[in-house]
């Protein structure tokens, strides 16, 4: 079952239980917002969250695109992705959680083919501000499914203070044995599929109050669960990393472990740009920066001739399609010459550093007077100093002439 097929099954379910379909928006908050980019799909729903009547009604359903750079040094595993799609619906005051939860079991054991012994649920265990939610474990255990209480993990919110509550979250067995352990036991059980009884609200002392209404908010990682549906051990083996495998390989031989986090990075930093960010000092362009700069530093480890010019077209099309971002024909090449322009930067910024860093001054240990200056006169970031201190930058011959 390919990703399209999941989102149409996903999609076709909650409206004929009454939830309207809503436009997924970009990966940008609306301005003001203090987040950088939409983590979940959550996010923009805040205002109906807090009370605000949504124009589509109580009961919605959408596929959000997001980005995560808290998960960067964790992308390289079998399930962490730094753009991401999030299937996702919400009750907007409307049914509750365990309708939520009962609803989801369906659809993953009868809609989508899921094994029902192969699934495990955790549940929030309670703690000195809120009891412990035993609706939601009353309802696994009635349909046969193993469930784990537990604090922590089963507390969601998006930040420290504002809309928040008790999860309870569905994993899927990916182990070659028949399932064992629970989920914090075992990290063979994976995540998939998150439901947030979103009730609170946390203030700037700690304190929890009511949210206007009893809302339920879902989300389910698309790749993820098409990973395990398709019997895959890694997201980067799903079918949307098809023409990546395919191409990929002949153009830059990579080990497993680098060609992840080339691909990663390159899928989000197409997506970025699609949403309009640009390269920049700070914000938004500077994670798009931090993406491209951590990708060429793999790419250059074997060949610092390697070069973002020669990324196949299919690459980029294939990306912004995905992510229905493919409205302006002239967007693939806007994202190539980005890229290339971006790297040729990158290519000046490291000769000037180890031309800076070569003089007698910086030959013993820097201090913090000594990154100040470099960053205030050079130009030069801390992490790039530190890098090339390191030799964590290979020599790359300066400014590479690509393919237009």
């Amino acid at each position: 079952m390919d990703t399209e097929h999941v989102v149409r099954t996903f999609v076709e379910y909650y409206e004929e239980l009454g939830h309207r379909r809503i436009t997924g928006s970009t990966l940008l908050p609306e301005p003001g917002d203090p987040v950088l980019f939409t983590s979940a799909g959550m996010h923009p729903l805040t205002p109906y969250l807090e009370g605000r009547p949504h124009p589509l009604g109580r009961r919605l359903v959408n596929v959000q695109r997001c980005l995560r750079t808290t998960d960067l040094d964790e992308v390289g595993d079998g399930t962490h992705l730094t753009v991401f799609e999030m299937l996702g619906t919400w009750s907007l005051g409307d049914y509750e959680g365990t309708q939520s939860l009962d609803w989801a079991h369906r659809l993953l054991t009868e809609g989508l083919g899921v094994d029902p012994g192969l699934l495990h649920a955790t549940v929030f265990g309670g703690d000195e501000q809120t009891g412990p939610d035993s609706e939601s474990q009353r309802l696994w255990e009635e349909r046969g499914v193993p469930v784990e209480p537990t604090v922590d993990d089963n507390w969601w919110s998006n930040g420290p203070v504002g809309p928040c509550g008790p999860d309870s979250e569905i994993f899927l067995w990916s182990g070659g044995t028949p399932p064992r352990s629970t989920p914090t036991g075992d990290e063979r059980w994976v995540e998939v599929w998150n439901h947030v009884l979103m009730r609170h609200r946390r203030l700037d002392d700690g304190r929890l109050v009511p949210l206007p209404q009893r809302n339920v908010d879902t989300g389910l990682g698309l790749e993820r669960l098409a990973t395990l549906l398709q019997g895959r051990s890694s997201v980067f083996d799903c079918d949307v990393f098809e023409p990546w495998r395919r191409l990929l390989p002949t153009l830059w031989p990579l080990d497993e472990p680098s060609f992840r986090v080339v691909c990663d990075h390159l899928r989000s930093a197409v997506v970025v740009v699609g949403d309009g960010v640009r390269p920049s000092h700070t914000g938004q362009g500077y994670v798009l920066r931090r993406l491209i700069r951590r990708l060429l530093t793999v790419l250059w480890r074997d060949d610092p001739s390697r070069g973002l010019g020669d990324l196949p077209d299919e690459l980029i099309t294939h990306t912004l399609d995905h992510f229905r971002q493919d409205g302006d024909p002239g967007l693939p090449g806007l994202v190539r010459r980005l890229l290339v322009e971006e790297e040729r930067r990158f290519r000046r910024l490291l000769e000037r550093g180890r031309n800076v860093l070569a003089r007698p001054r910086f030959r013993g240990p820097l201090g913090e007077d000594d990154f100040h200056y470099l960053h205030d006169t050079h130009g030069l970031p801390r992490e790039l100093v530190t890098g090339l201190l390191g030799g964590e930058y290979p020599e790359t011959g300066g400014v590479r002439t690509v393919r237009s």
